[in-house]
């Protein structure tokens, strides 16, 4: 059994240095990336069950407890929920070298994606005396996002550029909650509005073409989060990765040590390896430790000649 590895190997820190350096890579941030600074999705599950008394057992699964709270009380219950937790969140220390938003900021690329509600990845931009544009996934078709003008409208003069980001959230944002993808029937309509992509695209050119042309960066995810691999391969399969690599940054599971861990990290290596037309180098750590020590090697790599 082939020994297992915490980080990348050396030619996989240089294609993807290489890609940055190039304003050549998308990053994909996930819930991980906001550790200490937004609550964990099971955290808000749990106290959302027993404050609004959640029947089943799977208390901590987000999706189906804000599918309860939607039932139970009215659809968008659960959504005013989230934005009024969310109010008043302290942003992360932006100047942190290991902080992941931070250190996003500092590779000076163009687009953005992420399926956090949050707006630290905007505020990091702006930090960095950057003048980034949002934008959201108009998955649902409901008027009140849809009203709202989108800045890569084809009347619009805007492109991103490394100078001016465009920070795209693909699964809402929370000052719009109509737009948030929350409940098990949010997350199932947005899947569905994304397999029906070539005869009414739910995206537009500007990030098709960011998720198909570049290499990717998954950045604050984990592999036991079903409804990531499900985004995982119902988006990117959708799509069609063009031949590009991908670096996905996974927490390890915790519950394993010893033998037991390296046996499961070497499934879901291949787990990654079989799905068709996309090449994933897995970095088995958290977004932090990922920051640092890319944060170190970009520090090296993009003066070098």
């Amino acid at each position: 059994m082939p020994e297992y590895k915490g980080t990348l190997e050396e030619k996989d820190w240089q294609n993807l240095l290489r890609s940055i350096k190039k304003g050549r890579c998308t990053p994909f941030i996930g819930a991980g990336a906001c550790f200490g600074s937004l609550p964990l999705g099971r955290d808000i599950a749990r106290d959302w069950a027993k404050k609004y008394g959640y029947p089943l057992a799977d208390s901590e699964d987000l999706a189906r407890v804000a599918q309860f709270m939607a039932i139970d009380q009215y659809a968008m219950f659960p959504k005013e929920c989230i934005r009024d937790d969310f109010q008043n969140i302290k942003p992360p220390d932006f100047s942190q070298s290991d902080e992941p938003h931070g250190l996003l900021a500092d590779l000076n690329l163009p687009i953005y994606i992420t399926t956090n509600y949050d707006n630290f990845m905007v505020n990091a931009l702006r930090n960095r005396k950057k003048a980034p544009e949002r934008e959201f996934c108009r998955w649902n078709r409901l008027d009140e996002v849809l009203d709202i003008k989108s800045v890569l409208d084809s009347s619009s003069s805007y492109k991103p550029t490394p100078d001016t980001p465009l920070v795209y959230h693909l699964h809402g944002h929370i000052e719009i909650p109509q737009s948030i993808v929350l409940t098990e029937s949010d997350y199932l309509d947005f899947l569905i509005r994304l397999q029906h992509h070539d005869d009414d695209p739910l995206l537009p050119p500007e990030i098709i073409s960011a998720l198909t042309a570049n290499p990717l960066l998954f950045l604050g995810y984990s592999l036991s989060d079903w409804n990531f691999r499900v985004l995982f391969r119902g988006l990117l399969s959708s799509l069609s990765n063009l031949g590009y690599f991908t670096v996905a940054v996974q927490l390890p599971p915790d519950d394993l040590t010893g033998e037991e861990l390296k046996r499961a990290l070497n499934y879901l290596d291949q787990y990654y390896a079989n799905i068709q037309h996309i090449k994933v180098r897995v970095y088995w750590g958290n977004a932090q430790q990922f920051a640092k020590e890319l944060r170190e090697r970009w520090e090296t790599f993009k003066d070098a000649k």
